[in-house]
């Protein structure tokens, strides 16, 4: 266990993301709340026996929540001043909504009791409301038990987010990125509350210093007045945009973009940055580096290496074959927009095209994609059980939900098209049809529409990267359907194997209906050589 003290900054391997981002944070004497983490070997020596490690940690965290009570003022599981805490999963990779979190954990009847007395008889009846369900859902959800021992309640939350590193979803996300075997576990950080729906002044909310769908250096995000932060991830609550804070709490909203911009630079990357203000003030509960469409993957390279945070190298390993795969797919032919049939609109959450049968629940959509079938996955809202129809699913829209909620931020690490929030009823009657997705419009088109085939040329992003790609990349990688490249060994961009198996037979020469992705792969398989990965 550590505490984050901003003393150091603790390394992602060690503590998780979440918890090196809050360490990051701390350190820079940006405003959050204090914390502590249980590192993610600790979840390691969880599997492997888990009332062993307990045992251990126990003492540990009792002596965390002391600290905490120590910075706070507040005491854990009594008064005055009640003390009330997040516990929260954190693995080294980002893996957003795929692991357990529990809010406002440390109430009971008693402890309402004095909220009330303190904070008025609303938000103390809505905080243990929240409290009640969520851990109902999280730990136990067969029995739905709530312990009123504040210490009872803490342990079976830490637990549950050991327990949810190897729940379905979370190993079904490991397993589409490639990521199995690669991380020991989670961290759990256990952070005091703060309560964005504790008054008029109150609020919480999700800034990305960059439009993660198209790259554009513009702030972006939404804002929610007196809600948790749980109400903006999980997609039942449509919030504001983010010009709603800057209307009615300027200060806090240039507060909030001055510490996005220091972020971002130390990072070198667009931050994904969750806060929460508490009558009228501002913290910082997670930042790490922004999950982004494609379009925005290369858009945001170039234009850090343009402004000197990044150099060329590290621009063109920004950028994955798979994402430059999803750009170079085949869009909508701009004549059949003219007679299509819109059935639905709402926030486009990924650009990109998807076409097929709707389907309305996820084994559904699991089970088509078995069967070679493509579907459409339509929900009312998503949640992390829903991860494996995601990523059978050809496009994902939602009736509820803006574009920071979980079906959004889901769907631009998956690169799979999704429009959310196009009301309530309004994708009802859509089960069984044939439909296209287009997650860069926000529309949603009957039947299944011609497509064309765009090229890195017409993108003047691209156009840079296949430039810098030519001048570091031993090998030439020519366009098809150029004159020069007859006799040439063709190569898929798709392809890895493909590729590899012409350089590896001494071809310095290949050709390639796209150059681009190629090049990176050549250039990939060099980075890794060098460090000795095979």
């Amino acid at each position: 266990m550590v505490r984050l003290d901003g003393s150091r900054i603790y390394s992602r391997r060690l503590v998780g993301g979440k918890a090196h981002g809050l360490s990051k944070i701390r350190a820079a004497g940006l405003p959050t709340s204090p914390a502590f983490t249980v590192t993610v070997d600790a979840c390691r020596q969880y599997f492997e026996g888990a009332e062993a490690l307990l045992e251990r940690l126990w003492p540990q965290v009792r002596g965390g929540l002391s600290w905490l009570e120590a910075q706070s003022g507040r005491a854990f599981g009594q008064g005055p001043v009640p003390l009330l805490v997040s516990v929260r999963s954190g693995a080294p990779a980002s893996m957003p909504g795929m692991m357990d979190t529990v809010l406002n954990l440390g109430i009971n009847d008693e402890v309402e009791q004095m909220l009330a007395t303190k904070c008025g008889i609303e938000f103390a009846a809505d905080t243990h409301a929240r409290f009640r369900e969520l851990y109902r859902q999280v730990v136990d959800p067969r029995d739905g038990v709530v312990p009123a021992d504040p210490w009872e309640q803490l342990r079976g939350a830490v637990t549950a987010v050991f327990e949810s590193w190897n729940s379905p979803r979370a190993v079904a996300y490991r397993r589409h990125h490639k990521l199995e075997g690669k991380m020991a576990g989670t961290s759990v950080t256990v952070q005091v509350m703060v309560f964005g729906n504790l008054d008029e002044q109150s609020g919480t909310g999700v800034l990305f210093s960059r439009n993660p769908l198209t790259g554009e250096n513009l702030p972006y995000g939404e804002w929610l007045p007196r809600g948790q932060g749980e109400d903006v991830v999980s997609g039942k609550f449509d919030p504001l945009p983010l010009t709603a804070l800057a209307d009615h709490h300027p200060d806090i909203h240039q507060q909030l973009l001055e510490a996005a911009q220091w972020l971002e630079n130390d990072g070198a990357d667009a931050q994904d940055i969750e806060f929460t203000v508490e009558s009228g003030t501002l913290y910082l509960l997670q930042t790490r580096a922004a999950k982004r469409s494609a379009q925005a993957a290369v858009s945001i390279a170039v234009a850090l290496q343009r402004e000197g945070l990044i150099d060329v190298d590290e621009a063109l390993s920004r950028v994955t074959p798979a994402q430059l795969e999803t750009l170079l797919t085949p869009v909508i032919e701009p004549s059949a927009l003219a007679g299509a049939t819109v059935l639905a609109s709402g926030v486009p959450a990924c650009p990109g095209v998807g076409a097929g049968r709707v389907v309305t629940d996820s084994d559904s959509a699991e089970d088509a994609a078995d069967e070679g079938e493509s579907v459409v996955l339509v929900r009312v809202t998503t949640s992390p059980d829903d991860v494996g129809g995601m990523i059978a699913a050809q496009a994902v829209i939602t009736e509820q939900g803006g574009s920071t909620s979980h079906a959004a931020v889901v769907s631009r690490e998956l690169r799979t098209p999704c429009v959310v929030g196009c009301g309530k009823g309004a994708l009802a009657d859509l089960a069984g049809s044939e439909v296209t997705v287009d997650g860069s419009t926000g529309r949603v088109y009957a039947g299944l529409l011609p497509m064309t085939s765009p090229s890195e040329g017409a993108d003047p992003n691209m156009a840079t990267l296949l430039t810098w790609a030519r001048e570091r990349c031993s090998v030439e990688v020519r366009q098809v359907g150029h004159a020069q490249v007859n006799g040439l060994p063709v190569v898929d961009h798709r392809d890895p194997i493909s590729v590899f198996r012409a350089i590896d037979a001494g071809q310095r020469v290949v050709a390639s209906e796209h150059p681009l992705p190629v090049l990176l792969m050549l250039l990939e398989r060099s980075r890794n050589t060098d460090r000795g990965i095979h």
